[in-house]
């Protein structure tokens, strides 16, 4: 056995029927399925039986730990040479398993990760939270999936790493979120060094509503701080980036502001005013308009273009929320993860 594909499961039957039935249809065999039902109220174990006939499926239900240990649970339990870790809200195309293949047969590699994309069936909000995530005017380009000159980490939704040196480094570790860039951090610091494997690309759906999508970010944003203590000189300047748009947007909404209440108030310097209350909106109706512009060529759809903005603003700010809050708590005040955030990640 080659491969094993890992997905823990949380609440999401109907995610898992889909990335299985992608699994039934690729055009390489030799691989087994590992799921890990992480104490859903909602399990997957009747959509898994399905398959059973159909895949080299294990099926397994433990208690709520988080994805991290639930990966570590199927981890003991694989046999491959490799282990995939999957989410289990993406779906593969047909060539997925061989696309890793043909890169490993053209160069071994210690770990490996892939790109994602929109597939044409998700809802426009979707799609607009996918192409913010991906694109190169928000924060896409360091998420991977190009190459550039800094090293690749790879991210759950879509990472492969050889089985001993998994077990080597004692897998995921107990962090509720960043928890698989911790890990890609652990690889490269022990040695070893991930490859992009830029064919070996998945469908990811991501979150269906921007509420969900925010809390996401949020977290994301509190990771980067947590993360930077646990690997010093790990966060770059790009990670600063959403939380300077963040307190950039507020600033020229709070000038704009007050600009528009000294109108009504010193109506004698009125020109003045108007200029500070309209001036400010400039840079954020310009960005607006470069994201809409942009996401609607992309998307070719006006209606994902209009989304992508929302996306977008959620993507940058919830990030910068979360980055500021945690820096507060950890920087400022010097409190421990597990104190600092306990509701957040330990609930």
């Amino acid at each position: 056995m080659k491969y094993s594909i890992i997905v823990p499961v949380y609440n999401r039957p109907d995610e898992v029927d889909e990335l299985l039935k992608s699994l039934t249809e690729q055009t390489e065999k030799g691989f087994e399925v590992i799921i890990v039902e992480d104490g859903s109220s909602t399990p997957c174990k009747d959509v898994c039986e399905k398959y059973a006939g159909q895949l080299d499926l294990k099926y397994f239900m433990k208690p709520n730990s988080g994805p991290g240990q639930s990966r570590n649970y199927g981890a003991e339990r694989a046999s491959g040479e490799y282990l995939i870790v999957l989410d289990s809200d993406v779906v593969l195309p047909r060539t997925y398993i061989k696309e890793v293949e043909n890169e490993l047969q053209r160069q071994p590699a210690d770990a490996f990760g892939g790109p994602d994309r929109a597939h044409e069936s998700f809802t426009p909000t979707q799609k607009a939270i996918s192409y913010s995530m991906t694109s190169f005017f928000t924060t896409g380009g360091i998420r991977g999936g190009k190459k550039k000159l800094d090293k690749f980490f790879p991210r759950s939704f879509n990472m492969g790493i050889r089985r001993d040196i998994y077990q080597q480094l004692g897998g995921f570790s107990k962090m509720r979120f960043g928890e698989d860039i911790d890990f890609s951090y652990r690889i490269v610091e022990a040695g070893y060094e991930p490859r992009l494997f830029p064919e070996a690309w998945v469908w990811h759906k991501r979150r269906t509503d921007f509420r969900k999508f925010f809390r996401q970010v949020y977290n994301s944003g509190i990771a980067r701080i947590n993360l930077e203590k646990l690997h010093p000189g790990t966060m770059k300047l790009v990670h600063l980036l959403p939380m300077v748009f963040t307190v950039g947007v507020i600033a020229l909404v709070i000038i704009s502001a007050f600009g528009r209440a000294m109108m009504h108030y010193a109506p004698a310097h009125y020109p003045l005013w108007k200029a500070i209350f309209l001036l400010p909106w400039v840079p954020i109706l310009l960005y607006s308009l470069l994201i809409f512009i942009d996401s609607s060529i992309k998307n070719r759809s006006i209606t994902i273009g209009i989304k992508s903005i929302v996306a977008a603003f959620t993507q940058l700010m919830g990030y910068g929320f979360g980055f500021l809050e945690a820096w507060w708590k950890r920087c400022v005040r010097k409190q421990d993860a597990f104190t600092a955030f306990e509701k957040n990640f330990y609930k």
